[in-house]
């Protein structure tokens, strides 16, 4: 799994015109799926995102998390996260999981942020979504479910 993190001050998503998920100051979530992912992954990214500290203290250093601050989470499935675009000009979805995978883990990975006492609203799967934050910082990372190879240092 491969998530974008974005610590926001307020986030929307709207389909068709209706807002269907909005929340405050928070974390906006971009959230890819590939073949692999078991609930082990989503587990492990849950519990990290609702540990992460990179809201600021009394002291102005990044040490509090969004369950720390009472933040919220707006989560939307991205299945471009996994786009690969080394060859040619038009990206290769292959390595994104299929929808009747992909979808049951994206709401169980939802699920998980809620069952540690986060609010959570969330996108509409498959559906061609308006996203808008305003990003707090910027502060934007990428997190993955599985560690990628070291290389050596010289």
């Amino acid at each position: 799994m491969r998530v974008v993190v974005q610590r926001c001050k307020e986030a929307k998503v709207t389909v068709d015109g209706t807002v269907i998920g909005s929340i405050g100051q928070g974390l906006m979530l971009l959230v890819g799926i590939t073949h692999e992912d078991t609930e082990k992954e989503a587990a492990y990214l849950a519990d990290k995102i609702a540990g992460l500290r990179i809201f600021e203290d009394d002291e102005g250093k990044m040490n509090r998390s969004v369950t720390d601050i009472g933040g919220a989470i707006l989560s939307v499935s991205q299945f471009t996260l996994y786009g690969d675009c080394r060859k040619g000009k038009r990206p290769s979805f292959i390595a994104a999981a299929r929808p009747e995978t992909a979808e049951p883990l994206y709401e169980r990975f939802n699920a998980m942020l809620r069952d540690k006492g986060l609010v959570v609203e969330t996108g509409e799967f498959g559906a061609d979504m308006d996203v808008q934050l305003t990003n707090w910082g910027p502060v934007t990372l990428m997190l993955e479910s599985q560690q990628p190879p070291k290389t050596e240092t010289p």
